[in-house]
């Protein structure tokens, strides 16, 4: 049975790291880039929980340097930490949370030897003095700094935002999108003419999240011009097809390349009313094949194998998303058929399978389907596109309800609860050993409103077990006191 002897060892491919996991009782994967901060500070504080829990096997890998691990475990944004047991994932962390990741490590590998009175609070279990001198640290950091950060990011945001003309904040880059909504924007920047910069929001956590705020926008691409947010895909492709979208840069003074004069690395030819060329490579009838096989569902997938037997994992993850989701779709094995398989590479501009298009557009591949899935952004889009119908309030409730087997909705979240009542619920299910999912009522006020109707109970925190509810703070601890709450969930 392995373990970590109290250090933290760098795992170099996917075969290591399957071999480390399946021989240890514990193992937490820590998966970072060292281009951010947040990695490093929380590396800190891996390491020394390594120190405190020696029992247990503690891992790093390099996010961006080991593609095929990251994608292997769903990594979107770093610092992200993996929990296993016996060989399986058992949980989850993304960012950058000392106190949370000290709480899950303690979790997965027991309590360190020390004792328990020495833990602050906010842990809520006995951690080793390394770790909680270094939590302490980072919280005494971040908080006599949590207002100086916000301003930095806000002013760093507006920066960006006005250090081009036109700047699009995409997925990817020009050369490179990494998803189809990123790729179409930058093709009609192009058509029209317009020199625009670009910030790839997969490289940087900070911006990505902070811009929705920001321009309260949620989702990406999102295109300014002068520093004033346009809008994102379907608005730019609105604008543009209206001729709006030449008319706002033409009265912003934005300069626009002549009809008909070369653009760098053209991607779509200038607009000039006449049919775009074809792309190299393609004839005529090959991209009418082509086009007419993306649009022969409004979900359509491009895939080694078929649904039924898939012929690689990457396609197989792509399937399984859909079919969680419930979500019709068609698809086409690609290795029938070497015309389409390398035809489709040229058309889409893609060099990989699977290929996911809407409505015979370009959303991505596995990577972009499993983040997109991961937001909520896969179902927004469908739903919007009108291949799915969209959600009722009651839906969107039961399906919340019933996300986990034991789920408490709460004001914060269970390793920073904002209200006394929550803290007092997650501290009795914590100490009967009881694992739960749990929703921030103050996150969604739809949910929060529409749960006191559904619920027919006017206040919170509100505790479900098999989508029933079973009460608030009083009842949880009248059974937390005799007993009945552990012996409940554990059926």
């Amino acid at each position: 049975m392995a373990s970590g002897g109290g250090a933290v060892r760098e795992v170099g491919s996917r075969a290591e790291l399957d071999a480390a996991v399946g021989g240890a009782r514990a193992a937490a994967v820590h998966f970072w880039a060292s281009w951010c901060e947040a990695s490093k500070q929380m590396d800190e504080v891996f390491a020394h929980l390594a120190v405190d829990f020696p029992h247990a096997l503690f891992l790093r890998v390099e996010a961006e340097e080991q593609p095929e691990i990251s994608e292997a475990y769903g990594v979107s944004a770093v610092p992200y930490f993996v929990f296993c047991k016996d060989g399986k994932t058992v949980d989850t962390l993304e960012g950058a949370n000392p106190a949370s990741l000290a709480n899950k490590v303690a979790k997965l590998a027991g309590p360190a030897n020390v004792a328990e009175s020495a833990a602050p609070a906010s842990l809520g279990v006995a951690a080793g003095p390394a770790v909680l001198e270094k939590v302490q640290q980072l919280a005494q950091q971040n908080g006599s700094s949590a207002a100086e950060s916000a301003t930095a990011l806000n002013k760093r945001l507006e920066q960006l935002v006005n250090s081009h003309p036109v700047i699009l904040f995409m997925k990817g880059n020009p050369d490179e999108p990494r998803c189809g909504f990123s790729r179409r924007v930058v093709d009609i920047l192009k058509q029209e003419g317009v020199e625009f910069g670009s910030f790839d929001i997969l490289g940087d956590n900070e911006v990505r999240e902070g811009m929705k705020k920001f321009s309260n926008w949620p989702t990406f691409p999102q295109l300014y011009c002068k520093g004033e947010l346009l809008g994102g895909c379907d608005i730019v492709i609105a604008m543009h097809e209206s001729g709006e979208l030449k008319d706002v840069l033409k009265e912003h003074n934005i300069p626009l390349r002549p009809q008909g004069s070369k653009i760098e690395e053209p991607v779509i030819s200038e607009s000039t009313g006449e049919k775009s060329p074809e792309p190299i490579g393609l004839t005529e009838a090959q991209k009418a094949r082509l086009e007419s096989l993306t649009n022969s569902n409004p979900v359509m997938i491009f895939i080694k194998g078929s649904p039924e037997e898939p012929k690689c994992g990457f396609s197989g993850k792509v399937i399984h998303i859909l079919k969680q989701e419930k979500i019709p779709f068609s698809s086409f094995d690609i290795l029938s058929d070497d015309e389409v398989r390398q035809g489709l590479k040229v058309l889409s501009n893609w060099p990989s399978y699977p290929q996911v298009y809407i409505k015979g557009e370009l959303v991505g591949g596995s990577d972009i389907v499993m983040e997109m899935h991961k937001s909520g952004e896969l179902k927004k889009v469908l739903s919007e596109k009108g291949i799915i119908p969209k959600d009722s309030l009651e839906d969107r409730l039961k399906a919340l309800i019933s996300s986990s087997p034991v789920m408490l909705f709460m004001k914060g979240n269970p390793d920073a609860p904002l209200c006394g009542f929550s803290s007092k619920v997650v501290n009795a299910l914590r100490g009967a050993g009881v694992s739960f999912g749990s929703f921030d009522i103050l996150s969604d006020e739809e949910v929060r409103q529409g749960l006191k109707t559904y619920s027919n109970w006017p206040t919170f925190p509100q505790l479900y077990y098999k989508s029933e509810l079973m009460g608030g703070c009083d009842i949880v601890l009248e059974m937390e006191k005799s007993g009945e709450l552990k012996s409940t969930l554990s059926e």
